[in-house]
């Protein structure tokens, strides 16, 4: 059973394994995609390899079927190029060299969620936009450090912003990450910036057992964002590229343990 410290729920070692295979399917999904992503091919293709590849290891992709208001999203994967933010929808346009590619997906095994991101050079991209990438990588671990039994929200938060913002790159504020378990979006929601005016949930503890997916959307230019007339992808508002990384973490002592592990 859960155990439910506010709203934010527990899970039990057991759970936690459940969550932990239908990561492996998660990460071994990611591996299979990435070595397919070169200039030519389309993310329709990638999104067909990616679902063929979780059915065929007894998962269901999360995605699919997945409703918000009236919309209902038809695919395996998230592909958003260049400057989509998140919830970019597959399509025919064969990528190009210099492209970015970002590839958000989930895996439900058995009742229980696994979610990742994670964003691909096509080919050799501009230098700019390769230190966009390291820095949100980068910003995403350290975010996972600080996952760690009696820290708060607000430590994860302050990780991602710092580090991304010391670099000269732009946190996304209308997008979060999310408790993960049962659902695919749980209890808390995990911001990677600290508002303005400070909001109480940035101080809840973080407690063993706790299951989050934790994932900095950064951009080059401006924060600000736009949702496009497909009414699903996510632009930045000027244009520039963005990156996004994201990891099913558990919270445990001494920091959060990755589940969706690529490497």
């Amino acid at each position: 059973m859960y155990m439910t410290p506010g709203n934010t729920l527990i899970k039990t070692e057991e759970q936690i394994e459940m969550m932990r295979r239908s990561g492996k399917i998660l990460s071994d999904a990611f591996r299979h995609v990435e070595a397919m992503i070169k200039p030519g091919i389309t993310t329709l293709e990638l999104d067909k390899v990616a679902e063929e590849f979780i059915v065929g290891q007894g998962g269901y992709p999360a995605f699919k079927g997945y409703k918000v208001g009236k919309n209902t999203f038809k695919y395996c994967c998230c592909m958003s190029k260049n400057d989509a933010v998140v919830h970019g929808l597959p399509d025919d346009v064969p990528l190009k060299e210099g492209d970015i590619i970002s590839v958000d997906m989930g895996v439900n095994k058995d009742g229980w969620f696994a979610d990742s991101a994670w964003t691909y050079p096509v080919g050799k991209v501009d230098p700019k936009i390769q230190e966009l990438l390291d820095v949100t990588r980068d910003s995403l671990l350290m975010a996972v450090a600080q996952a760690k039994v009696g820290n708060h929200l607000f430590d994860i938060a302050n990780a991602v912003q710092g580090y991304c913002e010391a670099h000269g790159f732009s946190v996304v504020r209308e997008l979060v990450g999310h408790g993960i378990g049962r659902s695919l979006h749980e209890e808390p929601q995990v911001p990677n910036y600290i508002p303005s005016r400070f909001e109480p949930f940035l101080n809840v503890e973080l407690k063993e057992g706790m299951t989050l997916a934790i994932e900095p959307m950064i951009n080059m230019g401006t924060a600000r964002v736009k949702t496009s007339r497909d009414k699903w992808t996510v632009l930045t508002a000027d244009g520039k590229p963005s990156a996004h990384f994201e990891h099913t973490i558990v919270v445990r002592p001494n920091g959060g343990e990755i589940l969706t592990r690529q490497a």
